[in-house]
């Protein structure tokens, strides 16, 4: 069940030609691939393109009309190797998936199908996310694409050119015989626009001329000598095929300036920073007129040869606006111009930063600082004759601050908010647990995987010491088996997901234990979804669904690989039963690894599930409980023990209204959704008895009714009488003071 559903959006693809499309920007890749004639279309989820999956998987009966293909893929490198079905036919095929992670799991594929060619395009749609917001290690595609020597297109954050790299990423392929990788930043994703739409085109070649019409080319393999035939063709061919191609249909953009003797080189991803950047500095108008001469790279690599000479030839010195290191495109462009003898000074990382996001306040200093030492005259004083309206700087209207740095007062005020679990999420008492077991057994080497299970690194629970990718967390915990062998009496214990177990954790992971005879504990964190990527379904997925085979369970897996000690919780949050669990795991004697199967639903889907069928119910005057947990001010003690083992984000503090409790007391805040963990881990702890659980009933029954206003009597009477007596004692101990002041007097 994905976080969000496209069904009604996607009704937009099947508008006419000439309609104007307006929607996001992923849906408008979807649409393009259309337009494209495109035969196949598989990925992985993964932020920024998870969507991208999402409008695919609601769009299955358009595609199927048109005689597409789509599948979500078990990794990235299954989706790769599907690319395969273009080498020797010329059927369009797609791919997606995140970037760079994606890309690593797939590169053997890649690196096979960049070495023999493809006859059909080839795009492969990676959702880049590089910068200070990142989720994963800061590394870039570019690095991948001169690795292989496929074409990266970078297109322009505007509807119209991501609609345009679609088609010419699929003609650039065919021109040059090259997989081509269209990288998409995250705004570029989620950015919204209109473009005018093309006819949707069925394949020109489909997927069953292909079967019907089996053919083979011996040098499309790779496979010695052919493979070195491949780095001939890249050579000699393709490479030139594919500059010939951009230069000829102008996929790149040259704008002019009247600043002539300078100019930027931008990639296209950028180009409205630039723009931005250079309108704040009175440099550009709001239209993208600008003073200083532009060179947009949509095409990030290869860089054209005469295009740059040409844009260069007459300038004194150009700055190059390229995100993190290596700086690929400043050495090149150095090479080319010293190679053609051209004097035009390279400016890139000495006026930029090496690392980060090039936001608009870190480009507008550089560029300030670019201009101003090669045309100061730019920023002279004003003189009679103003500039032309269009390039006036505009005129703050207070004092900015550079993007994602807090002001002065916020920097003081503010605590640091590192992310967690969300409220009810069945992972958390897991690492309650955990960490309950590690107070008895003492701290073991844990190994931590990629999915919503990573932020038990952060506090409250500070568990995990290594990530080393997706489905890898077994894996890495590999060489502390030998701790037997050197003679340690403690268990190294890994971490995974059931999304991480099926892209690469049951063969990397568990059969690898297993054939290795590891004695180390694997818990398999099963929450119903591939939560972290936006909830999309699963093999060991507990409900069914049209188009997929679910209902296998994780167990039945690893007992195939092998494993012996099996436990499947079906209750995440019973955390003694968690806890013992883990004790028995790591206490015990069995030789083989021990795995347990931690399951309960993801909360945020579950919500997204239950929610609508509560408001019909309740609309149809039916019964429904609402349940919620609270803390009893009057018992709790203040010493905040729940937090620190559970770190629920809607446990939070409040006064206690009690002169005598001069410290917060725990308060259960409105968005609990009475998961109950609080209150099993102060149990699980032998912590203070001060939760209770609420009951909100919608078109409660008569009897129940009647109970409810019995109860509101009984407790008036109570609390009346509770008055009057302490009303009495104020009497007494008023006339009492009287009394004694008439003595004294």
């Amino acid at each position: 069940m994905a976080e969000r559903s496209f069904a009604r959006e996607v009704e937009q693809l099947k508008v006419p030609a000439g309609s104007v499309f307006r929607g996001e920007g992923i849906l408008a890749v979807t649409k393009a691939l259309l337009e494209c004639g495109v035969g196949y279309v598989t990925g992985y989820q993964g932020s920024p393109i998870s969507h991208l999956m999402d409008v695919l998987s609601d769009a299955q009966p358009i595609l199927q009309d048109l005689g597409v293909y789509f599948e979500p893929a078990a990794s990235e490198a299954t989706a790769a190797a599907a690319l395969a079905a273009s080498v020797n036919y010329p059927v369009r095929g797609a791919v997606t998936w995140k970037s760079t992670v994606g890309t690593n799991v797939a590169s053997d594929a890649l690196a096979n199908l960049a070495s023999g060619g493809v006859t059909g395009g080839a795009l492969i749609i990676v959702g880049e996310d590089y910068g200070e917001g990142s989720s994963i290690m800061q590394e870039r595609t570019h690095a991948f694409a001169m690795k292989s020597q496929m074409w990266l297109l970078d297109p322009r954050p505007h509807l119209p050119s991501i609609v345009q790299a679609v088609h010419d990423g699929f003609a650039l392929s065919e021109a040059s015989h090259t997989p081509v990788m269209l990288q998409l930043r995250i705004r570029s994703c989620h950015l919204h626009g209109s473009f005018t739409t093309r006819e949707n085109l069925r394949p020109r070649f489909s997927l069953r001329q292909a079967l019907e019409q089996p053919q083979r080319d011996l040098n499309r393999i790779v496979l010695p000598p052919a493979s070195f035939l491949h780095e001939r063709e890249k050579i000699e061919q393709r490479w030139p095929a594919a500059e010939r191609f951009i230069a000829e249909h102008s996929l790149n953009e040259m704008r002019a300036g009247d600043i002539e003797h300078i100019g930027i080189i931008t990639l296209g991803g950028l180009s409205h920073n630039v723009l931005r950047a250079l309108y704040l500095q009175g440099l550009a108008n709001l239209f993208g007129d600008s003073r200083v001469p532009l060179y947009i790279l949509n095409v990030a690599y290869p860089l054209v040869e005469s295009e740059v000479l040409r844009f260069c030839a007459d300038k004194r010195a150009v700055l190059v606006v390229e995100e993190g290191q290596p700086d690929y495109h400043e050495q090149h462009l150095h090479t080319l111009l010293r190679r053609h003898g051209l004097p035009t000074r390279i400016h890139g990382k000495d006026l930029l930063p090496m690392g980060g996001d090039y936001t608009v306040h870190v480009l507008e200093k550089a560029i300030h600082r670019f201009v101003q030492h090669h045309h100061p005259a730019a920023f002279a004083a004003p003189v009679a004759v103003s500039l032309p309206s269009p390039f006036v700087k505009p005129t703050p209207l207070a004092t900015p601050t550079a993007v994602g740095t807090p002001a002065p007062l916020a920097a003081g005020v503010l605590p640091p908010r590192p992310p967690g679990l969300c409220v009810g999420c069945p992972e958390r008492p897991i690492f309650s647990a955990y960490k309950l077991t590690e107070e008895v057994l003492g701290k073991h080497h844990v190994a931590a995987d990629i999915g919503c299970h990573l932020f038990s690194i952060m506090p409250p629970f500070n568990i995990g010491a290594t990530t080393m990718g997706y489905g890898l967390g077994a894996a890495s915990a590999s060489a502390f088996n030998a701790g037997g062998m050197l003679g340690a009496h403690k268990k190294a214990v890994a971490f995974m997901g059931d999304g991480g177990f099926w892209h690469n954790g049951l063969t990397s992971g568990i059969a690898h234990a297993v054939f290795n005879q590891h004695d180390n504990v694997f818990v398999i964190v099963d929450n119903n979804y591939s939560a972290a990527t936006g909830g999309q379904d699963l093999p060991s997925s507990r409900n069914t669904h049209p188009h997929r085979s679910t209902l296998h369970p994780i167990e039945q897996a690893v007992r195939g690989v092998g494993v012996q000690w099996v436990r499947t919780l079906t209750h995440t949050y019973d955390v003694n039963t968690m806890r013992r669990t883990l004790t028995e795991a790591m206490t015990s004697r069995v030789p083989g690894p021990k795995v347990i199967v931690a399951q309960s639903e993801c909360m945020l889907n579950r919500q997204r599930r239950e929610k609508p069928l509560k408001v019909k119910a309740i609309q149809a005057q039916q019964r429904v409980v609402h349940e919620r947990f609270g803390v009893d001010a009057a018992v709790c003690s203040g010493d905040h023990a729940c937090m620190r083992v559970s770190g629920c984000p809607s446990l939070s503090l409040r006064p206690s209204g009690d002169a005598l409790k001069p410290d917060p007391v725990a308060f259960v805040d409105e968005h609990c959704v009475a998961c109950g963990h609080c209150g099993e881990v102060a149990d699980a702890a032998v912590l203070c008895p001060s939760f209770y659980k609420l009951h909100k009933i919608h078109n409660a029954r008569r009897w129940e009714r009647w109970l409810h206003r019995l109860r509101e009597g009984l407790l008036g009477h109570w609390r009346q009488r509770e008055w009057r007596q302490r009303h009495a004692e104020r009497a007494l101990y008023s006339a009492a003071s009287h009394t004694d002041q008439e003595a004294s007097a």
